[in-house]
């Protein structure tokens, strides 16, 4: 993994977290270690309970037959050299130049250079044909791969290739270019019957160090991990010790089952190391897709909405008894959703004919829903039942990821106040309705100013957002949405359209 991929990755992880603390990778060191697909069925899992005793032998036995069924993945990619100078502040030139070259001469035109970079990481025979789990992100943009097995010598490395990949899981699958014979390969375990205290043992290559056996418990499970812009998985934290390296190894169980696929560590600024908090995508979502990967595509639906779940106080306002379904903040235009009539504000309960307990449900629901399906929607709609119909599409996560957020500054006009909402509303003009990217024909206000703090604010409201409706009804100069807030009771719960960036997106404010 080139250094740039590494750094963004830890920024995006380090702005999760907090300023002093951040995520880091559990795998892809810049640094050399010291040393035709077929559609197949999932492979089996064993779900039964974890029962008997743990001994002095338990960790000695499963890391003498795991070992052998975990490889250390050495990957190759090319990068320009004009890249690695921005991390040092550099300008991209010659270095002979920078110091005997320069002044007075003409600069000859510099051509972009390429030059090979190595990274360390793990993975794990699955099949004994040569197939072999990973991270995506120990192999992606590899131009070369090469793994070796326990017990040779650091310089034997087998090249591989790149079956297929998925960066929603994290997940790759790799093969041997030549057949091997006698391989060892790994037994699943259930990821979903795995509970906090239950003892894991990981290995891997960290740091370079190979087959590195370590032993901990499962912390946490469903923790919420970043994956994507505004996409986020459940994986499965522990303390057992993961470094850079480890990522693509296997988690297991203490029967010697895979569990889970280290995939990162959390750490702080003083350290790139394991600090005892590492994090597992769940084996079960990555064993599902087997099949997929082997085919070289993995296929994934999408509806093309953003929800959240139902804010806690609102419960009465959107018809609702008990907490449940998906809050539908935007709609893409043009999309599965859009086109099958669901809006903003509306409350999704039910998806292909079954309830929806909560947003992560939905979300999981649809991604794992083949596109082209068509299935039925009942939605909330101002406290009443609407039933739809929409026909998946499939997810393209580059196309999502690469959506520019809206520019979200502007200059007010003149301003109106609103109480116990914490934002300020400014006339929207043509032009500022022009920066903001909206359309030409849009009607609203323009929020200039949201206080920090307020319960705006922390619902995400924010500068530069365009006010459409109030509790439904539509708002085009600022006195009139300043009247409509203020008719909203202390305590009370505004529904609240807004535009950012051309798309409308629904929020709901508590006032206070």
């Amino acid at each position: 993994m080139s250094s740039g991929k590494t750094t963004l990755f830890y920024s995006l992880l380090i702005a999760v977290a907090s300023v002093a603390v951040g995520m880091v990778l559990a795998s892809r060191l810049d640094l050399s270690p010291a040393s035709a697909a077929q559609t197949i069925a999932a492979p089996p899992m064993n779900s039964a309970p974890l029962s008997g005793p743990v001994d002095a032998s338990t960790f000695r036995n499963i890391a003498k037959a795991m070992s052998p069924a975990v490889v250390n993945i050495r990957s190759t990619s090319k990068q320009r050299a004009e890249e690695m100078t921005e991390f040092f502040g550099g300008r991209g030139d010659d270095l002979l130049e920078r110091f005997f070259g320069g002044q007075g001469q003409q600069q000859r035109p510099r051509q972009p250079r390429e030059q090979e970079t190595q990274a360390a990481g793990t993975g794990f025979v699955i099949s004994t044909d040569g197939f072999i789990l990973t991270n995506n992100h120990v192999v992606e943009g590899a131009s070369k791969i090469e793994v070796s097995f326990f017990g040779e010598e650091g310089d034997v490395y087998h090249e591989a290739k790149l079956v297929g990949r998925d960066p929603l899981t994290d997940s790759a699958l790799i093969q041997l270019i030549e057949p091997a014979s006698g391989l060892t390969e790994v037994k699943f375990g259930d990821s979903s019957k795995m509970e906090p205290g239950d003892w894991v043992v990981a290995i891997g290559n960290p740091f370079g160090l190979a087959h590195t056996v370590s032993v901990g418990v499962i912390s946490a499970t469903a923790r919420s991990f970043p994956i994507a812009e505004q996409r986020f998985a459940d994986v499965l934290q522990t303390d057992a010790a993961i470094n850079p390296g480890n990522s693509g190894g296997p988690l297991l169980n203490a029967r010697g089952e895979v569990i889970g696929i280290n995939t990162a560590i959390y750490t702080d600024s003083r350290q790139a190391g394991n600090i005892g908090i590492g994090f597992a995508v769940p084996i079960n979502s990555v064993r599902e897709l087997i099949p997929q990967l082997r085919t070289g595509k993995v296929s994934r639906g999408v509806i093309n909405v953003s929800v959240s779940a139902v804010p806690r106080d609102a419960l009465e306002e959107f018809g609702l008894t008990k907490r449940m379904g998906a809050l539908v903040g935007t709609v893409g235009r043009g999309g599965p959703a859009a086109k099958a009539g669901i809006e903003p504000g509306d409350v999704i309960v039910e998806f292909n004919g079954k309830p929806v307990s909560s947003r992560d449900e939905l979300v999981s629901t649809v991604v794992a829903t083949k596109p082209g399906t068509t299935v039925p929607v009942k939605v909330l709609r101002d406290r009443k039942e609407k039933m739809l119909t929409l026909t998946v599409d499939e997810l393209n996560l580059e196309e999502e990821s690469s959506r520019a957020s809206a520019t979200r500054t502007a200059e007010p006009d003149e301003s109106q106040s609103s109480q116990g909402f914490g934002v300020t509303l400014g006339l929207l003009t043509s032009d500022v309705a022009r920066r903001l990217r909206a359309p030409s024909d849009v009607e609203g206000v323009l929020i200039t100013e949201v206080e920090q703090g307020s319960r705006a604010f922390r619902q995400g409201i924010a500068r530069g957002d365009i006010l459409l409706q109030v509790n439904r009804a539509p708002v085009t100069s600022p006195q009139e949405a300043s009247r409509a807030l203020g008719q909203v009771p202390s305590g009370g719960t505004a529904f609240l359209l807004v535009m950012r960036g051309g798309q409308e997106q629904f929020f709901t404010v508590r006032k206070d």
